[in-house]
């Protein structure tokens, strides 16, 4: 075979592959009343299962069993949302440890076809791009970052979460790095919770948690953050110096690099009320994560 026919078969091939890859997304947004559930699971010691087939899952919705009818265990592209504290306590090394490790993150971690955005909040939350796959974006905004004042972490959150409804991607997951406690939101921890439950993103959060001590309303709450992330499927990861930022997202970035994508039609109309939802698998040594419920509500769009 000659070099320029070798060439013609690896171009088809990619773009094959490609146009598989968005034929296994957009089957997840083809039904108005289909429920997507992105889930991670774990083994006994914490380590991440892949590969499992469709057979391994069972999905309840308000404890009956339903049949899943979308599936992959293949990697579906990602919208990303980083909220990252910029509060006074973020000052010097911290911020620039924050920064190369969102960088590795963002530009080498996650996958070419995943977007994200960058919120920077302190005592409010400042958009710095829209969703973007463009790295000299972010560089150019974080660039320019100065840590001062205190933290509205909820007041950030809710300001990431109305993001999702524009996004192009078929997950969708929040990334928090924070080194305190919420001081400054107008929102409170549970107004936070009520919109999760709106929300079909996973979020993460990195809690600097420095061994040396502080006043306690600046000492990061690990608490706060695991009833954020708890519920929808996440995880929260303390560090104790900054320069452990850059193996949390990489346990992070893997764990979105491995997670399963499935669906299935809800029984019953819309009727505006909470669902609880329920995934297992059938290994009793494995684990799932997932979002544990969604609000019936009316949509043009399932995501």
């Amino acid at each position: 075979m000659t070099r320029t026919a070798g060439s013609v078969l690896t171009i088809a091939a990619l773009a094959g592959s490609a146009l598989l890859a968005q034929e296994r997304a957009a089957q997840f947004q083809s039904s108005v009343d289909l429920i997507s559930v992105t889930a991670t699971v774990v083994d006994s010691d914490g380590h991440l299962v892949k590969g499992l087939p469709r057979e391994a899952f069972e999905i309840y919705e308000d404890g009956e069993r339903q049949t899943i009818t979308q599936f992959t265990n293949e990697r579906v592209p990602v919208s990303l949302a980083l909220l990252l504290d910029v509060s006074d306590s973020m000052y010097g090394q911290r911020l620039v440890d924050a920064r190369v490790a969102v960088e590795r993150f963002l530009f080498e971690l996650l996958e070419k076809e995943d977007e994200f955005s960058v919120i920077a909040f302190n005592h409010e939350p400042v958009p710095l791009t829209e969703w973007t796959q463009a790295p000299e974006m972010v560089r150019r905004a974080m660039a320019t970052l100065r840590p001062f004042g205190s933290t509205a972490l909820y007041d950030a959150v809710l300001t990431a979460l109305p993001m999702m409804n524009t996004r192009s991607k078929q997950r969708a997951a929040v990334l928090i790095i924070s080194d305190g406690a919420d001081t400054a939101s107008d929102a409170a921890l549970r107004d936070v919770r009520a919109a999760l439950v709106r929300s079909d993103a996973f979020v993460y959060a990195i809690a600097i948690d420095p061994p040396a001590k502080r006043a306690i309303n600046e000492t990061v709450d690990v608490t706060a953050l695991n009833a954020l992330t708890g519920g929808n499927g996440g995880n929260t990861e303390p560090v104790h110096e900054t320069a452990g930022i850059v193996a949390a997202t990489a346990r992070i970035a893997e764990e979105l690099n491995s997670q399963y994508v499935m669906g299935y039609h809800s029984p019953r109309p819309p009727d505006g009320k909470y669902r609880s939802i329920r995934v297992r698998v059938t290994n009793s040594e494995h684990r799932v994560r997932a979002r544990r419920g969604y609000i019936a509500e009316a949509r043009s769009t399932t995501r």
